[in-house]
């Protein structure tokens, strides 16, 4: 079977079928593989090879029971202005490195959760979300996609007023309150993605599109972010990364349009799953 991870409650699922079924990793393996998500993915060669001969029709799941399919990573980063697009309509300039910020752990959120709105600025962002397997430092390029688990959709919500607040802009606490880093809904295993490098992100926002892209327009590649980050700080298992949204973002509309309670955000990774995540 293809590798899709999910965390289920805190233990580590694997689902099958149609997606709406799952089958618990450490009692599959009778307790040779973690039930500690966290543990799967400094295990992960081991978790895809076990995936590989899993035949079990598994039980099926809500996905409001979901978490993060890295409910605790132990460092979460986001990268800025990562398509030319929104940084043209950000009207900042094109970044030389990526642009790197901290979105607080305690921000991490399920599929399913739902985005409180704070003030009147609270803006989406559709973004792919990589999540790290073995890790390590100084990453070469060229190695870096061996060294992640995998990729799913997200949405870095931002408090506009917060991030701009001061100067220079405040990016770490604007984008980090509760459950303003939704994603999942599962992980895709990035081994066996053959479009890994040009995958096609969306996301509507009340059915209307708003944003989409393919992952071949970032301006830092998947493999270049790992690979710079790794050059600075030990990259750990199950840390994620927000790898930056394309145009269409609320606060660069004429005029500018923000999230408002009862709106529905639904994020997509084209052709592999969703997530629909509603404000309050």
């Amino acid at each position: 079977m293809t590798l899709r991870f999910a965390s289920l409650r805190g233990r580590s699922q694997l689902v099958v079928g149609d997606g709406t079924h799952s089958v618990d990793l450490e009692k599959a393996s009778g307790g040779r593989l973690p039930a500690d998500p966290i543990s799967a993915f400094a295990r992960w060669s081991e978790v895809r090879d076990f995936a590989a001969t899993v035949t079990d029709p598994g039980v099926p799941f809500a996905l409001a029971d979901l978490d993060a399919p890295s409910p605790r990573p132990p460092q979460m980063f986001g990268i800025g202005l990562n398509y030319r697009s929104h940084a043209e309509e950000s009207k900042m300039d094109i970044p030389t490195s990526p642009l790197t910020f901290t979105k607080f752990p305690s921000s991490a959120a399920g599929p399913a959760a739902r985005i409180p709105v704070v003030g009147g600025m609270t803006d989406w962002e559709v973004e792919l979300v990589v999540v790290i397997a073995a890790g390590g430092r100084d990453i070469a390029e060229s190695a870096a996609w061996d060294r992640v688990a995998g990729v799913c959709i997200g949405q870095d919500i931002s408090d506009r007023a917060l991030q701009f607040a001061t100067k220079p802009p405040q990016f770490n606490l604007g984008k980090s309150r509760r459950n303003f880093s939704p994603f999942g809904p599962w992980i895709v295993d990035a081994a066996g993605l053959a479009d890994r490098d040009a995958l096609r992100i969306a996301m509507t926002l009340d059915g209307e599109p708003m944003q989409s892209a393919c992952t071949d327009d970032l301006i830092f590649s998947v493999p270049a972010i790992v690979s710079y980050l790794s050059g600075i700080v030990e990259l750990l298992p199950g840390d994620v990364i927000f790898t930056g949204t394309p145009g269409g973002v609320g606060v660069g509309m004429k005029p500018p349009r923000f999230l408002a309670p009862g709106n529905t955000i639904v994020s997509t990774l084209v052709g592999h799953l969703s997530m629909s995540n509603v404000c309050e």
